[in-house]
């Protein structure tokens, strides 16, 4: 089965287009209460005192065509089941609920059963007394050769244009001319890596090879022209272009970036980079999209229109409308930038001497050094049995710069900071962070005025913040945390004390609340010091020897 959400697959089509009028942003759009086979979408602002436009086809291709009916585009769209025609019913249906004495305008996708049923309708409409053109998009140069091009999605160019001169009061010849102005000025070329899967059906397999792209594929998934071994976005979108230059010529030009359904937009925001830079780049005036235009349900492949620009149609594409679907082009200009000072976040400090503070942190790093094998063999209980490896690496970094008279240990607040700094870089995971954060923190609070242990604290408080663990989540904080608040009490054996306990008590928790040991059963922690808890308790105890 594909992978499609959908209730009742006979209702499919009939859900989605509640769905699209329930969220039309202008609160504009109706569905006509004919026949439940007869999906016609309308305007409910409409009043016949402009030509009709009109357009429709099969479903699977939205936005395209309920998305685009509104004050500026169509005003109405008649709705088929997916990748079908209409039926002629629904198509004279729909002319008849919405023409007046202006007459309406059809603008039809070139595909045969779109034709036949729009074309019999309209003959149809005429024996009412209505006056019915009917415009033929043929916009794909897939296949140069053929004397049918499909329409595909260059299609919303002319529903917008055409839209565009109904607005403006013109005559159905008028409007009928300007659009097929705009067809004779628009060229259009798709390519995909994966085809359109249809809901309920087996998925296709094999069709395009992986690493390889079909190009000038239908929108209804039909084969392309011809398969592309590549992948790249540079060379699909310069292959594009160059189709698309030879076709269309010299000019000024509006290009739809259209996704036709299955590309992520960050893949479509790169291709639209790769257009910017393409052989296209200094014709290029605006920019529709990227986006859905006319999709062709989870394809896998996007496409590009080009519209040859004149006044009329550039003012066209740039009036406002009032629809679901459209998108506002943006006018062509390249990157812009901003010169900006980089910050280069580094401690700055001056090397110096204090006996006292070095014997500490010779304190520290050895303990940890000497922990690794043991932290790594309780890690690998309860996480991923790099604790120990962590931490010595950590601490082999700053017994280097201590062995080498690089620390400023007579400036506690500076120590704590570049020590944060250092542990931030070759610590890795998510310890050498928080480690970096608690002696950051601390630092700057030392550095504020607030006494050591309380600067201790507010780093501990930071840590927790930005980790989201606290007391009893089976982690260091169970050790370090008792340890400190002993300390501001001005007694580090005590602190020592305090540590040693809370490493034990993680033994005894039965779940971890935070860290690697978050994702293990609790049979795997019965009776297994955490190992962070384990490094602070020997730190501390070494501390008062």
């Amino acid at each position: 089965m594909s992978r499609f959400f959908f209730n009742d697959r006979k209702q499919l089509v009939n859900d989605a287009i509640e769905g699209i009028l329930i969220s039309a942003p202008h609160g504009n759009l109706v569905k006509l209460d004919i026949d439940p086979a007869i999906r016609v979408v309308a305007r409910s602002d409409w009043d016949k005192s402009r030509v009709a436009v009109i357009s429709g086809g099969g479903s699977g291709h939205e936005p395209a065509h309920a998305g685009f009916v509104g004050k500026g585009m169509l005003t109405a769209a008649v709705c088929g089941d997916l990748f079908a025609s209409p039926s002629v019913d629904a198509v004279l249906n729909a002319i008849v609920a919405v023409t007046g004495d202006r007459g309406c305008l059809l603008i039809v996708k070139n595909y045969t059963g779109d034709r036949l049923n729009f074309g019999l309708a309209a003959e149809k409409a005429k024996r009412y007394g209505l006056k019915v053109e009917m415009v033929i998009v043929a916009d794909d140069i897939a296949l140069p050769d053929n004397k049918q091009p499909r329409g595909i999605a260059g299609t919303a160019l002319v529903h917008k244009i055409a839209g565009y001169a109904a607005v403006q009061g013109k005559s159905l010849g008028e409007v009928r001319d300007i659009a097929k102005q705009a067809c004779d000025n628009l060229w259009s070329l798709g390519v995909a890596m994966q085809t359109c899967n249809l809901p309920g059906s087996d998925e296709e397999e094999g069709r395009i090879k992986e690493g390889h792209v079909e190009l000038g594929l239908g929108i209804h998934g039909e084969p392309g022209a011809s398969v592309v071994d590549t992948q790249n976005s540079k060379a699909i979108v310069d292959k594009l272009v160059d189709a698309l230059k030879a076709q269309a010529g010299e000019g000024r030009f509006a290009v739809l970036i259209n996704n036709l359904g299955g590309v992520s937009a960050l893949e479509m925001a790169l291709l639209t980079k790769e257009l910017a830079h393409s052989a296209l780049k200094e014709q290029i005036a605006y920019l529709i999209g990227p986006a859905p235009l006319v999709s062709s349900l989870d394809m896998k492949g996007f496409s590009l229109s080009l519209l040859k620009l004149n006044d009329l149609f550039e003012k066209a594409i740039n009036e406002n409308v009032q629809t679901l679907g459209w998108q506002k082009p943006v006018r062509f200009a390249p990157l812009k930038t901003q010169p900006t000072s980089a910050i280069h976040d580094r401690v700055e400090y001056t090397p110096s001497a204090n006996a006292q503070v070095a014997g500490y942190v010779a304190a520290v790093t050895d303990t940890l050094i000497q922990l690794e094998n043991r932290l790594n063999a309780l890690d690998a209980k309860v996480g991923d049995g790099d604790t120990g490896s962590t931490f010595a690496q950590g601490a082999r970094d700053i017994a280097q710069l201590l062995a080498s008279d690089k620390l400023p240990l007579n400036d506690l607040p500076t120590l704590l900071m570049l020590v944060g700094e250092r542990l931030a870089t070759v610590m890795g995971g998510s310890s050498g962070v928080l480690m970096s954060i608690f002696f950051t923190a601390a630092g700057q609070k030392l550095h504020d005025g607030q006494p050591l242990p309380a600067a201790l604290l507010s780093g501990l408080a930071q840590m927790k913040h930005y980790g989201g663990a606290d007391l009893g989540d089976r982690t260091l904080i169970d050790a370090l945390q008792p340890a400190l608040e002993a300390l501001q009490k001005g007694d580090l054996q005590a602190a020592a004390k305090a540590a040693q306990q809370g490493a034990e008590a993680t033994a005894k928790m039965e779940k971890a609340g935070a860290g690697r040991s978050s994702y293990v059963n609790k049979e795997n922690l019965d009776g297994v010091t955490d190992p962070g808890a384990v490094a602070v308790a020997e730190v501390f105890s070494k501390l008062v020897q």
